[in-house]
């Protein structure tokens, strides 16, 4: 049996001159709550990853990284899935969250993704 995920990925940016630490707690403490407000009944999941950069072993640098967070809606019904695509696609958000955005966001460099995962059960031996 083969299950199907459906997932809608935004590569975000920090605003500049706001620390890693800030942005973190910003959007644990502020964002999250806001946008649960907007979350439709469809969204089975709601996760942030944030990035931590690291040192390349070859080269020595430690460049900081395009994204700071990677946030992922999951939905287990793809008509869900495809509206919420096409509304975040071409619709601009509330104002609230515009507005709250603004304090947390580089708008200008956040990016969006989507992705179909399937998984396969694998026969136990």
């Amino acid at each position: 049996m083969t299950n199907t995920n459906y997932k809608i990925l935004l590569f975000m940016k920090r605003r500049p001159g706001m620390t890693m630490e800030a942005f973190q707690h910003y959007y644990e403490n502020h964002h999250v709550p806001l946008c649960l407000k907007y979350a439709s009944g469809g969204v089975s999941r709601y996760l942030r990853r944030f990035l931590t950069p690291y040192r390349n072993p070859e080269t020595g640098a430690a460049e900081e990284l395009q994204f700071d967070v990677i946030t992922e809606l999951w939905f287990e019904d793809e008509a869900v899935f495809r509206g919420t695509v096409q509304y975040l696609a071409t619709s601009i958000m509330p104002d609230e969250v515009v507005e709250d955005e603004k304090q947390l966001f580089d708008r200008a460099k956040t990016r969006m993704a989507t992705v179909v995962e399937r998984e396969s059960e694998l026969a136990v031996s």
